[in-house]
This record gives C-alpha cells, structure tokens and sequence, in this order.
C-alpha cells in the first residue's frame, strides 16, 4: 500500500504559528535527513500551557521559544522521547519557567542511536508517566500512552479537548519510523500502530511534519507497509541474500544513501521479529540469516 506522505510542509524557523484554537508550533532550525524541516514543537493552551517536546538545546531556538512563551504560564513539559531533537531544551525550559518535566522514563541504556539524531543521555523527567495516566492543566487534559517501538520509552500525549495526539516519532507524515535495535523493536512498534488505531483521534500531531488529518487512513497505510516489508525480506531470503547490506541495497535502492544505515537498522528490527516467530534463523558467527 503507497503512503501519502505529505512533503509539502512549510513553516518559518522560530515563529509561533496557530494550528487550531489550543495548539501553536514553533519549527526548530534543526533540518536533517530524519528531522525533516526540523522539530515542531507544540504549546498547547491558551494562559496555562503545556509545551511539547522543547528541542535541540540550539541558543537561537531556545530564545525563540521564550519569545513565543512571553506572557504565558507554562505548568508542563511533555516529552514523547529523549532523542537529541526532542528533549535537550527541556533544561533550558525548565529552568526559565519552573515547570516540571514529564516522560515514560530517562534514556534507555540498551539503545543504539547511531543510525538517527543520537540520544540524550542527559535527560530524566521529573515525573515520570505511564500508559494511562491522565494530566490536567489550564482546562486541558493530557491522556498518556505508551506507545514502544521507535524507543522503548515512547510516550504519546492525547489532548481530549481537541481530539488531538501528539506522536512524537511514533507516527510522522512526511516519512516512516526508523526503528533501531536493541531498544528500538518492530513487534512493539506495530502492536502501538494498532493500539492508535483503536482510538478515534481527528488529527495526529508529529514533532517533524505537518498535522495528519485522516490519521487512520494514515496508520493503516504504515501498518500495511510494514507487512509489505517483511513480506520483500523473506523474498531476498528466499532468493539468497543472507545478510542485511544485501537486502538494504535491494529494498532501499532508491533512497537516499544518508538513509541506509536507518534503514539496514530497520531491516534488522523486522529480523529479529521475524527470528522471534520462528520464521527465519541467525548465524550469529557470520551475521547471516535464512528462512527457517
């Protein structure tokens, strides 16, 4: 199934732009090959105001934030996960603000983020949340769900009000999820696809692209594809190629080279479902693999 990635999307570095009535996005100037135009973070509100995913700890972007933050009350900071493009600016947020931070948990130990923005091993929430807890603030209420898969300690944050989910990498418009082995598991991360597709949200928002607006179209679309995926890999292994560089220079032929090492880790996460199920074998001597 083709996805219909929206790549269209345009916003100016630094300024606070109105999506909807409780929602504002400042763009980061942190654009790459996995932040696309950079991060979007969210201020949500209208007096008191949770912020979302604060950033890179970049000077101008942290000042451009407070810009967009005068005259408001800041009484949360959400964090989907510690990624370097996600949460570093939370310490520069916290501390000008005093509002407390709030995330799954700290960076996994056990994680390899060698294939994306790296992770920030600083971080620790000062509350830490989990899969069903509820946060209030300023007339808005926060449902938490954990949401495994991208990283371990994903976290999206549904705003009843609006009808809204903020998925942080879980879900993005403009391109699919790296996941990334060992903390990064694609059984995990298809099983909270489908437990977004339970909900009835309007609009998803993800911190790199623009709003998804028919968000279960748009699930079942990455959901799809990655049945599509692992339905190419068993056909390369079946055909012969054994090793991970083999099946990324098959299935990835057309995608920017910056991306393949995303994508050989992407690769390895459908094998090591694939090896749970009992579906393929390991070498681990050689790193080969082969239909079971």
């Amino acid at each position: 199934m083709a996805i219909a990635f929206d790549k269209s999307f345009a916003a100016p570095v630094g300024e606070a732009m109105r999506l909807s009535l409780l929602i504002q996005r400042v763009l980061a100037g942190n654009p790459g090959p996995f932040t696309f135009k950079g991060t979007g973070v969210y201020i949500v509100g209208q007096h008191e105001v949770a912020v979302i995913d604060p950033g890179p700890a970049l000077p101008a972007h942290i000042e451009a934030l407070k810009g967009a933050l005068k005259g408001l009350c800041v009484t949360h900071i959400l964090i989907t996960h510690s990624h370097a493009d996600h949460s570093p600016a939370a310490q520069a947020l916290k501390e000008w603000t005093g509002a407390a931070t709030y995330a799954f948990g700290p960076h996994p130990p056990a994680s390899d983020d060698e294939a994306e923005e790296g992770g920030d091993r600083d971080f620790v929430p000062d509350v830490r949340v989990k899969d069903g807890d509820v946060i209030e603030t300023g007339g808005l209420t926060f449902d938490c769900l954990h949401t495994p898969g991208h990283t371990s300690n994903h976290m999206c944050y549904a705003l009843r009000e609006e009808k809204a989910l903020f998925t942080g990498d879980q879900v993005m418009g403009w391109s699919t999820t790296v996941i990334s082995p060992p903390d990064g598991d694609m059984a995990d991360y298809m099983a909270s696809l489908k437990k977004l597709l339970a909900r009835s949200d309007r609009t998803h928002y993800p911190t790199h692209g623009a709003p998804i607006k028919r968000p279960r179209a748009h699930l079942e679309a990455l959901l799809a594809h990655r049945h599509e995926r692992e339905a190419e890999i068993v056909a390369c292994l079946r055909s012969g190629a054994a090793k991970i560089a083999e099946i990324v220079a098959r299935l990835y032929a057309d995608v920017d080279p910056r991306l393949h090492p995303a994508a050989a880790r992407t690769v390895l996460a459908h094998l090591i479902k694939l090896r749970n199920e009992g579906r393929v074998s390991e070498d681990g001597r050689t790193q080969q693999y082969a239909l079971a």
